[in-house]
């Protein structure tokens, strides 16, 4: 998989990562602008943001991670082409962070659309992969059985998105928070599918306040913590 973007401390050791992965029919640099958010806010962070392996469907210009032809006519093909590339990005991701030394929980897997579709769908097979998912205008291609327990879920959703509705993300944040997921979830208003700056600084804020959930219930002595959606921004 190639890296499109790339960027590294200055000095010192990397003592995050984060991963970017971009939404269907885009380029790697349509994650130009959280990439250079998240440095801003973390500087000894490496951040790299690699292209997808496929041209996007019908000659658009840009990549995909999956098609989406005849997903609409028949969904059952959807959890297919997605654990397709799961099973290639997952060793990719390990690799990056042995790579650049940096440990699982100190990895945030961070993606637009399709691109953070696929970082849910990864720490659902592959909990704690990821101590951190900022899942822009995404959701899941199938709920997950058992919600996980080791990396913590920052949904970040335009009201108005059409292609991956609110109601559907609000659906699974429920879904996850029965399951005690340890998992956010922020709603821009007049804002429809796209990386928009205000969902990208409700991700830095979260990053920068949020506290996971199992650090919390440890210190309490295993008093239950609700998950946390703040619908008005």
């Amino acid at each position: 998989m190639q890296i499109a973007i790339e960027h590294r401390p200055a000095r010192g050791r990397p003592e995050q990562l984060v991963l970017l992965l971009h939404g269907w029919a885009q380029e790697a640099q349509a994650m130009a602008p959280l990439a250079d958010a998240l440095l801003r806010e973390f500087p000894q962070a490496a951040v790299c943001v690699p292209q997808a392996p496929m041209p996007a469907d019908g000659g658009r210009p840009g990549g995909m991670w999956y098609s989406i032809e005849g997903l609409r006519e028949d969904p059952g093909l959807w959890p297919q082409r997605v654990a397709a590339q799961l099973d290639a990005l997952e060793p990719w991701v390990r690799a990056q962070q042995q790579r650049l030394g940096v440990a699982a929980p100190a990895t945030c897997l961070a993606g637009f659309s399709q691109g953070g579709l696929l970082a849910l769908e990864l720490v659902a097979r592959h909990d704690g992969l990821a101590g951190r998912v900022l899942a822009f205008g995404s959701r899941y291609c199938t709920l997950p059985e058992l919600a996980p327990q080791h990396s913590t879920l920052h949904f970040l959703h335009g009201r108005d998105d059409a292609i991956f509705t609110l109601a559907d993300v609000q659906q699974a944040f429920g879904h996850l928070a029965q399951r005690r997921a340890d998992a956010t979830l922020d709603v821009a208003h007049g804002v429809g599918h796209e990386l928009h700056p205000a969902l990208i600084e409700c991700a830095l804020q979260r990053l920068r306040t949020h506290i996971p959930r199992r650090t919390w219930e440890e210190a309490l002595g295993g008093v239950p913590v609700r998950a946390d959606a703040c619908p008005n921004h």
